[in-house]
């Protein structure tokens, strides 16, 4: 934050006016926001009526356009402010916190700094006068240990019931006015019914419908079970522990309800036939497959090894695997939200690969032909090319998969797809979204071992690679 903050009265130092506050809250918010302007004075009120006495602080985050509307805002907060001039730490937080919307409130540990919660804003709003303050997410075992459970018959289950036997549990946020959950909901029936129950998978639908009668309904389609409708706060709080945004969404826990994964979709459809069961998740992970955590979230060590053949692709990961754990056990021994760096192959030319491949400036490359035959498509509405990343906003022709896959071409990708390529060396990258969009590359043709990635990581450190910007 800086050395030092603003007050009503003038600045103060930093650490004086912090020292013994059991909580730090980070509100990041703006004049020119209408939710803003609306919240602001709830959260004035509730932080004078008692939050402040109880130990809470709030620094204002200002996303203000000019240092008068700044001024001008900050007058009606009876709090702290970061100053206005200390754009770079505001645009530096708002990146390590991942804001993409305001208001959002960020809660810290007044003592370590640590992230308490992201959902400041639910927390207090459901909990105004502190009476959990300052409102640390409850562990799933526990949120889940208390919840009313009901089967597709009516009957009620208990968490130990339902899990009795199992190897994973899912939590399936969905909603039946949501269409991407009403198309995803038949493909994970098939697969749960067909393989992942028998397999030790439970599923629990977490309903996030607006009335009683559409989450009935939505259940009837589903042999899994479902969180009572009824218990909505329990809802809004899962949906919080986990970050979900947006839905459908899948988060698996393992036996000991953990979290396993929040990538459950992908999870599911990369291994249908759950042999890796519950998903945990790896050192090494595959660019395609939704790593996590997000490109967005930490910088990111790449292999493009998309043209070499399977023994060279499982080397690279070999070589990765070490120094990739290394800072999943510091992450964990540290009690860290994040690692410092996440590491992924990128062995596959479409999709998501081909999007970062071209990123980085990198020579495209065709893309693979789809598993099933594609057929030419006339709808075209809401859709994404998983080749070059046109969709239906463009004048591209649709070609999407003919057995039902969410796999779509346009006809130019469809056209290329599997045409033969020289083999070409791997390139060793990383990727910084969160420290100014750039990316790093090692010289060309330079081996990839476990001691050329620590000595890359050490000159990423360093400074003294070049630092380029991404492409758009």
């Amino acid at each position: 934050l800086g050395p030092s903050l603003e007050s009503s009265s003038g600045q103060v130092a930093t650490g004086d006016a912090l020292r013994g506050r059991r909580a730090v809250a980070l509100y990041f918010s703006a004049h020119w926001c209408p939710p803003c302007k609306g919240f602001t004075p709830k959260l004035a009120e509730w932080y004078a009526g008692g939050l402040r006495e109880k130990g809470l602080e709030v620094v204002f985050m200002s996303a203000d356009n000019d240092e008068d509307q700044f001024a001008a805002y900050f007058k009606e907060m009876p709090w702290l402010a970061l100053p206005f001039k200390a754009r770079q730490v505001q645009e530096q937080l708002a990146k390590k916190f991942r804001i993409t919307g305001i208001p959002a409130l960020i809660i810290l540990d007044g003592e370590t700094g640590k992230v308490i919660t992201r959902e400041g804003r639910m927390a207090i709003g459901q909990d105004p006068t502190g009476e959990s303050f300052p409102w640390r997410p409850r562990p799933p075992a526990e949120m889940l240990a208390a919840a009313r459970l009901i089967a597709g018959d009516g009957r009620a289950l208990t968490l130990a019931e339902a899990s009795q036997g199992k190897r994973a549990l899912a939590l399936y946020f969905s909603a039946h006015w949501c269409v991407p959950c009403r198309e995803f909901t038949p493909q994970l029936v098939q697969r749960y019914t067909s393989v992942l129950r028998d397999k030790g998978l439970e599923i629990i639908f977490v309903s996030w419908d607006n009335v009683e009668e559409d989450f009935k309904r939505y259940f009837q389609e589903m042999p899994w079970l479902a969180l009572d409708f009824a218990d909505r706060n329990l809802s809004q709080a899962l949906g919080a522990a986990f970050g979900i945004r947006g839905i459908p969404e899948l988060v698996v826990l393992d036996e000991d309800l953990q979290v396993a994964t929040t990538r459950g979709r992908t999870a599911v459809d990369v291994d249908p036939m759950g042999e890796e069961l519950p998903w945990r998740r790896k050192a090494v992970q595959d660019l395609a497959h939704s790593p996590e955590p997000g490109l967005s979230d930490v910088p990111t060590v790449i292999v493009f090894c998309e043209t070499q053949d399977r023994e060279a692709q499982l080397a690279f990961e070999e070589a990765l695997r070490p120094v990739a754990q290394r800072y999943l056990d510091k992450q964990k021994a540290e009690d860290e939200e994040l690692p410092d760096f996440s590491f992924v192959l990128c062995k596959t030319s479409g999709g998501i690969c081909g999007k970062v491949r071209g990123m980085l400036r990198l020579p495209a490359l065709p893309p693979e032909p789809h598993a099933h035959p594609l057929v030419q498509d006339v709808n075209h509405h809401g859709w994404g090319c998983d080749g070059c990343g046109c969709d239906s906003t463009e004048t591209c022709e649709r070609w999407t998969c003919s057995q039902g896959c969410d796999f779509d071409y346009c006809a130019n990708c469809h056209e290329r797809a599997g045409l033969a390529v020289e083999q070409m060396p791997p390139v060793l990258a990383i990727m910084d979204m969160p420290h100014g969009n750039v990316f790093y590359t090692a010289a060309p043709g330079a081996p990839i071992t476990t001691a050329a990635v620590d000595q890359f990581l050490a000159d990423y450190a360093a400074g003294s690679l070049e630092r380029k910007l991404l492409s758009d």
